[in-house]
């Protein structure tokens, strides 16, 4: 085994960070200098080279488990396969995976499902030559003869946009660089709607209008000017309608133009509000606006086209409540689909419009699980694509008789192998919080997992944002479940499982709940004989990194082991500073510290800021040098410091990728071996190979 004496020690330059009189030294703040081509720049990458370096010699006992999990997990992987079709505007579109093959192959069929294939992409082909490749949002025009695409080879998150000839199958010489990907075409089916990022902070902040084979028609149609807002471009679901959506953590505003007429002046539906989130969608002569206007978990009201939409004119259709969130909204010709989250699960009601006294929920039968729509772009239709899967059945979609409310099996996930979900035991479970609060929790295991206190478990957490985290299915966690672990999520308030007051009361100045839900989900996970300190290890990522950070700090003794991916972990000092990407926006979610009160709340947590001479449970830190969301020197600095001041001889390694950035590596099977390498940390901490 590498001896801890052995890491690389990054030199210390100190840095003096002052605000509202309170001074902080920064060792090492000169690890921001690679991309700002700093006087620094080559210590920074020899640095993380040394840390890469000195994480291989570590892993290298894994070396052969790693491979032999990766193999495994394409052992169960169906690598030939097709996604289900969908129809839009007399195609039918499928994605294609090939055997050995990284990416995705699009193709779409005329008129017949089974109809002769047209490749419209080889991601495959494209990518050849690149180390880093990202297919991003695709369109067709209306009238089917051009593909717009988007195309990341950086993993920073800014795609080129490239037009494809249908006819010709040829690739035209015209492009967008330095986009966000996000794009729409016009109903004349010559004019494409796009989104570009301010070039210091990647904000998404402006849309511009292009028309194909014009010179000069590049045209500035919105500039998002509040740092806090983004923007965004996208059609409704009718197609009557292109938007302009700028959103702010709690506000947003929507303008719109009818798409058969690109040239008109977009027009403000609702000007707006702090505090004010909404979303419109039309249907026949009204639009339908999602909202939380007195309206906490958001509510459904409608307003007229062609008339003022001041909310003095908004008609009720679906009321708040207390403990049900509604999610979201799809409308189709004879009836309103609404998502609805309660409970930590999602539910699916519909509604049909003539008869609403005869409204249903679809049947999901498990205490946990994933279910919602598919996409449904047909609007005339009694049938929609839904999906159901958990901890331990496979992902199922259904074509779903809205009429009828009978349900077909269009695809059930194949899992390779002779994979029994009949072995396997999964449960929601109930943790109190220090307040009170009950805490769901979901978790997984193989039949006859002793509750003696003896065996591992995996906790992953995240709780930002508001997102939940679903209880959902993977091909790879069969490899630790059948290596006696257990795996389990901790539904942290800081999401939405439970509603919009679960997402509040974790976040801001509330944001502590998020670190001690979790910890209170480890102590009665151990309490009730799932596990011990000794066998109980934890992982998150980006907003769940820094709940790791956080947990080590307060109660380092709680796991043996933490994996943090690409962890948000110095937040004081990035929220801080406005060139960063994501800052400004984020002030609603975290608090702006240049305001006194959230300075020092956030400093009170910040895990960077709180790292303290104590003993740390074995640490795996994975990060990318490219990673636009959270920057490669947030998680290099963490471990810098973590070195000098912890006490304890445990394992502390970084994996810094050094082409990728947020989301890993950008291949299908690329990205396995990244999960092979986690799953061997946490065995090999378990002692199920030699150290």
């Amino acid at each position: 085994m590498t001896k801890a004496q052995d890491a690389p020690s990054a030199e210390k330059h100190p840095y003096k960070l002052k605000k509202f009189r309170d001074v902080r030294i920064d060792d090492y703040y000169w690890l921001n200098d690679y991309w700002l081509d700093g006087p620094r720049k080559q210590e920074v990458l020899d640095y993380l080279t040394a840390e890469n370096d000195y994480a291989s010699r570590v892993l290298s006992p894994t070396q052969k488990l790693q491979d032999e999990l990766y193999h495994e997990f394409l052992g169960r992987i169906k690598q030939t396969d097709e996604s289900v079709p969908y129809f839009k505007n007399g195609y039918w579109y499928v994605t294609k995976t090939e055997e050995g093959k990284e990416y995705p192959i699009i193709i779409r069929r005329k008129g017949k499902v089974d109809a002769k294939d047209e490749i419209l992409l080889d991601v495959n082909q494209m990518a050849d030559g690149f180390d880093y490749y990202q297919l991003g949002m695709y369109a067709i025009s209306p009238d089917n003869k051009l593909m717009a695409y988007g195309v990341d080879t950086l993993s920073r998150r800014l795609y080129t946009i490239y037009f494809k000839d249908l006819t010709t199958g040829k690739v035209l010489k015209e492009s967008i660089s330095n986009t966000t990907g996000n794009l729409e075409w016009a109903q004349d089916s010559k004019t494409v709607f796009y989104g570009t990022k301010d070039t210091g902070t990647l904000r998404d902040d402006k849309i511009w209008r292009y028309q194909l084979g014009k010179k000069n028609s590049k045209t500035l149609i919105y500039e998002e000017k509040d740092e806090t807002y983004e923007v965004s471009i996208e059609k409704t679901k009718s197609e009557r309608f292109i938007q302009i959506v700028s959103e702010s953590t709690l506000s947003s505003e929507t303008r719109y133009i009818h798409s058969d007429k690109p040239f008109e002046a977009f027009k403000i539906f609702l000007p707006r509000e702090k505090n004010h989130l909404y979303t419109v969608t039309d249907y026949g002569g009204n639009f339908y606006i999602l909202t939380n206007w007195k309206a906490n978990n958001f509510r459904l009201m409608k307003s007229e086209i062609d008339k003022s939409h001041a909310k003095k004119n908004w008609k009720e259709v679906i009321p708040n409540r207390e403990n049900v969130l509604l999610d979201d909204v799809d409308i189709f010709s004879k009836y309103l689909v609404l998502t609805e989250e309660s409970d930590a699960n999602a539910h699916i009601r519909v509604i049909p419009w003539t008869q609403p006294q005869l409204e249903y929920y679809i049947p999901f039968n498990a205490d946990a699980y994933v279910a919602g729509l598919g996409y449904n772009p047909e609007f005339n239709t009694d049938s929609i694509h839904i999906y159901y899967q958990s901890m331990i059945t496979p992902s199922t979609q259904y074509l779903f008789d809205m009429n009828t409310k009978e349900r077909t099996v269009l695809k059930k996930q194949d899992v390779l192998g002779g994979y029994d979900e009949s072995q396997y035991e999964t449960k929601r479970l109930w943790a109190k919080a220090q307040d009170g609060t009950l805490i769901p929790i979901s978790v997984v295991y193989k039949k006859g997992f002793p509750k003696d206190g003896k065996q591992p478990l995996l906790l992953y957490g995240y709780g930002a944002y508001g997102i939940t985290m679903d209880a959902g299915f993977s091909i790879s966690r069969i490899s630790l479940l059948d290596r006696g672990f257990a795996y389990a999520i901790a539904h942290v308030r800081g999401g939405e499982e439970m509603g919009r007051q679960w997402y509040e009361h974790g976040k801001m100045f509330e944001k502590i709940n998020t670190f001690t839900d979790f910890i209170d989900c480890a102590q009665y996970l151990i309490d009730e004989g799932f596990t011990s300190p000794n066998h109980l290890y934890a992982n998150g990522g980006s907003a769940g990194g820094l709940l790791m950070g956080a947990i080590v700090n307060m109660r380092p003794d709680l796991w043996h082991g933490v994996v943090s991916d690409v962890p948000f972990v110095d937040v004081l000092t990035t929220m801080l500073d406005v060139s960063i990407p994501l800052t400004t926006g984020e002030y609603d979610e975290w608090g702006n510290p240049n305001k006194k009160k959230s300075y020092f709340y956030i400093k009170s947590y910040s895990p960077y800021d709180n790292i303290k001479a104590q003993d740390y449970p074995n640490l795996m830190i994975n990060t990318g040098l490219h990673d636009s969301q959270v920057q490669y020197f947030e998680p290099a600095k963490y471990v810098a410091k973590l070195r000098d001041l912890k006490t304890d001889n445990h394992i502390l390694i970084m994996n810094c990728d050094m082409s990728a950035g947020h989301g890993g590596k950008s291949g299908r099977f690329q990205q396995l071996k990244e999960v092979a390498r986690e799953f061997a940390f946490y065995l090999y901490l378990e002692g199920k190979i030699e150290k």
